[in-house]
């Protein structure tokens, strides 16, 4: 069962489907506990974020709704000034990928806080920066829009939760220069993420450059097809979860347990053994909060076309893109602060390969209570 560890006035529990998530609540109630008894909490919010490969159609956003909900997420609603754009699919398409837009025009017009007034999202999903990246512009220059923006999502709501992707790749056949300034400005992301959140809005990164190939998975060399659609969603999708599970960090005059954290955790990939056409390798998580966890997932996104077949220490779901999500076993779940679980795995590889590697992160679980 997935509990949310804290509660404040704009979030409480609900059960969905044995799943817990967290969910605003509106501002002006009395007390929260009338509220949770006199009201039902409105949806959590998650707006997705960027240009027409967020909107234009978009369609991982539907492979990720339905991916979402199939998982138990019932009270999750997508929101944007933008309408659906089909994908053929039920989903809730209420989106902001306005396409041709670049997030240095969003950041000096000003144009995020009008949409942020009409939409009010507690988590925002944002893959923004592609045209910027195309029309040469410096990465210092994106990440300063990127912290406007974090910034303007703070101002309508201090535990805004953004998750920011490293973008796809990008080899248009204009633009020789593209493939190597997405590596170059995808570099500079996951330090200035670091630096950029904050315990009660913190900003995760998300890896959707790894493994996605513009040959396979886009049509134009720029916008995913089917295949990259699968591949963005995989991706988004145990991320948002884990955001979900969490809940907001509790702000700092509400009630509750002094000293009290998040559940935390790390995640190492070792390969232990190689030979043509697979390896064997190794995880390790291990507890880094200060209390004891009571469960933990870990994900593992094998590079140049690995796959795993076999888990040992722990259970598994492969996603389409070939991406791992691993479970603890009954028994080695609950780890002490400082603790360490380990789980080993096989692989199968291309011939071409190369040496095993992987991409490892993982969530941790609070105890229930």
């Amino acid at each position: 069962m997935r509990r949310t560890p804290h509660s404040s006035p704009r979030l409480r529990l609900m059960s969905v489907l044995g799943l817990l998530a967290a969910l605003f609540l509106p501002p002006g109630m009395a007390s929260a506990s009338h509220a949770a008894t006199s009201k039902a909490a409105d949806p959590v919010r998650v707006m997705p974020l960027g240009d027409s490969i967020t909107g234009s159609p978009g369609c991982w956003r539907a492979v990720l709704w339905n991916r979402l909900v199939s998982s138990g997420y019932k009270d999750i609603d997508f929101v944007g000034t933008l309408p659906p754009q089909g994908c053929g699919q039920a989903h809730d398409g209420d989106n902001e990928g306005h396409g041709g837009e670049l997030v240095t025009t969003v950041a000096d017009q000003n144009l995020l806080p009008g949409r942020l007034a009409s939409t009010r999202p507690d988590i925002v999903v944002m893959h923004f920066g592609t045209n910027d990246v195309w029309s040469g512009i410096s990465p210092d220059r994106i990440l300063a829009a990127y912290t406007k923006l974090v910034a303007q999502m703070r101002a309508s709501d201090p535990d805004t939760r953004i998750l920011v992707a490293q973008l796809i790749p990008m080899n248009p056949s204009s633009c020789g220069a593209c493939a190597q300034r997405v590596v170059d400005f995808n570099a500079r992301i996951p330090g200035w993420a670091r630096a950029t959140g904050t315990d009660r809005s913190p900003v995760t990164v998300v890896d959707q450059w790894t493994g996605f190939s513009t040959a396979t998975d886009t049509y134009d060399g720029v916008h995913p097809n089917a295949s990259g659609d699968n591949k963005i969603a995989a991706r988004w999708f145990p991320a948002l979860a884990a955001v979900l599970d969490a809940g907001t960090p509790q702000d700092p005059g509400d009630p509750g347990d002094p000293g009290e954290e998040p559940a935390a955790c790390t995640a190492r990939f070792r390969a232990v053994s190689s030979w043509q056409g697979g390896y064997q390798g190794e995880v390790t998580v291990t507890n880094t909060s200060a209390s004891t966890v009571s469960g933990w997932t870990a994900t593992v996104a094998p590079a140049n076309g690995a796959r795993l077949t076999q888990v040992w220490n722990g259970t598994h779901t492969t996603a389409a893109d070939g991406t791992a999500t691993v479970a603890n076993a009954t028994w080695n779940g609950a780890l002490a602060p400082g603790a360490s679980a380990t789980f080993g795995f096989v692989a199968t590889a291309p011939a071409t390969a190369g040496t095993p590697a992987a991409t490892v992160t993982c969530t941790a679980k609070a105890p229930a209570g």
